[in-house]
């Protein structure tokens, strides 16, 4: 009964704030509009929305996300030497990293992380005849192919695989 009221109460305390702080008031016309769009939005929804899984470790979230923020700062420092070295030092290419995520989400997280580190974007997923999943990456230095396709898997998929 309360989960088909109110299908997802998190978001919709989100939406409700964040309807406050746009209009910079408490007033109960906007407290009141507020908690409409906060219950009607969900409520109108929900058959859009795709049943998401569950983080098996929730610890090792916050892990990946510490770790993640570090590697940016380190990825922003070998850009800049990249950057303001010598242009022969420059190897822009595209690398094909071979996916083991079943998981869509995770699949789209490691995406995510892959794009926030500077030097590297993902652009595509494809899905080979033979059903391997790859992830296309496009980097500032594709020289060391191997290493890269190591690195992410041992610091970004392997957590993933573990947290879905």
């Amino acid at each position: 009964m309360w989960t088909q009221l109110w299908p997802t109460p998190v978001r919709s305390l989100m939406l409700f704030v964040l309807w406050l702080l746009l209009n910079n008031s408490v007033a109960l016309v906007h407290l009141v509009v507020g908690l409409l769009l906060a219950w009607g939005i969900p409520l109108l929804s929900r058959r859009f929305r795709l049943v998401q899984p569950a983080l098996k470790r929730p610890g090792l979230a916050l892990h990946y996300a510490l770790q993640l923020l570090w590697d940016i700062v380190l990825a922003n420092l070998q850009v800049l030497r990249l950057v303001l070295g010598p242009n022969k030092n420059l190897r822009p290419g595209f690398v094909v990293f071979p996916l083991e995520l079943e998981n869509d989400l995770a699949v789209t997280i490691l995406a995510g992380t892959v794009s926030l580190t500077p030097g590297t974007v993902s652009a595509d997923v494809i899905q080979r005849d033979s059903g391997e999943r790859i992830l296309l990456l496009h980097v500032l230095d594709a020289s060391a192919e191997t290493e890269l396709i190591d690195l992410i898997k041992q610091r970004y998929e392997k957590p993933l695989k573990e947290m879905f």
